[in-house]
């Protein structure tokens, strides 16, 4: 006997009329309705505010989501995957790789390997479980243009993958404005049951931001589109239980005189929306030295790891 599929039909109070604007504005599942917010749902449907308010209430009780044990949350957590980042020292220190159901941030000047990295993830999710992957496909958002489909040929090949089949499984598209890339991640929320994505790559995050909002003027506007941003993707890694990875770049603060004058770009909005944060940089030839230094669970720490023409790997190899 086939299961009933569930629709947003299920939700008392959403009728045909009510379930088309849903669906085109993209609220395509009960789970898509229960984690946006009714201002969200209003602006985009037409529906009053009230109405979107009811069906939010609805959706969450539908879904079970509310307040719930400890032990139960810790049942919930199990369901975290982990990816791989080719490097066992990296891998240990994360405490199993790159996790779903949060953003990590990688953090770095220029040349320190962020964009390597995420080259990496986009073959390394790919992999079956056991090898480390999710036996997923990845979306990589390119703001900067360093994108490279010939060295995901290099580290499929390095690693015995059919390269032209690893290229297929990564979905890539270049933001050319933050207005695009806003756009880009909201259809993401539709699109990506359709991709099979269990990763998505924002290289980087706050450039455009950052570009085109100079100034203090227009610091407020910049950091509120910035928040929304990184809640959109919030809710992409919490609905497909996907992983999340930004790059980010460091700027130096001219007012600090004593110790290091370096930090994030995106002030708090960013501090505050990311999971996991990893400082990265160069170490002696080809190696990197990461470093945890904001994390909900893991210690402060760092490790070595080598940048080869094979991909990410570990110094002792």
């Amino acid at each position: 006997m086939k299961e009933k599929t569930i629709s947003l039909r299920d939700i008392e109070g959403i009728g045909p009329a009510t379930e088309a604007k849903l669906k085109e504005a993209g609220y395509l599942t009960i789970e898509a309705l229960a984690f946006a917010s009714a201002k969200e749902i209003s602006d985009a449907t037409g529906l009053s505010y009230d109405k979107a308010l009811e069906i939010t209430e609805k959706a969450r009780n539908f879904l079970g989501i509310g307040f719930m044990t400890a032990d139960e949350y810790y049942k919930k957590r199990q369901n975290v995957g982990y990816i791989t980042t080719g490097s066992k020292a990296f891998d240990n220190i994360l405490g199993g790789g790159i996790e779903t159901q949060a953003i990590t941030e990688l953090i770095g000047e220029f040349g320190t390997g962020k964009t390597q990295l995420c080259h990496q993830l986009a073959v390394n999710v790919q992999l079956p479980k056991d090898k480390g992957g999710l036996e997923a496909n990845a979306v990589y958002i390119d703001t900067e243009g360093t994108f490279r489909p010939e060295r995901i040929i290099q580290i499929a090949n390095n690693m015995k993958l059919d390269p032209n089949e690893t290229l297929k499984r990564i979905y890539y598209t270049r933001a050319y404005n933050s207005d695009h890339q806003i756009l880009i991640v909201e259809e993401l929320m539709e699109k990506m049951p359709k991709f099979g994505a269990r990763l998505v790559i924002v290289d980087s995050i706050v450039s455009h931001f950052r570009s085109e909002y100079p100034g203090r003027e227009n610091l407020v506007v910049r950091q509120q589109r910035l928040n929304k941003h990184i809640h959109d993707l919030h809710r992409i890694a919490n609905l497909y239980n996907a992983a999340i990875v930004v790059t980010n770049q460091i700027v130096a603060s001219p007012d600090i005189f004593f110790g290091n004058p370096n930090k994030p770009v995106g002030g708090h909005i960013i501090a505050h929306g990311c999971t996991y944060r990893l400082m990265l940089r160069k170490g002696k030839e080809n190696q990197r030295i990461i470093k945890i230094f904001d994390s909900p669970i893991h210690p402060e720490s760092e490790t070595v790891f080598r940048i080869f023409e094979g991909g990410i790997g570990d110094v002792e190899e």
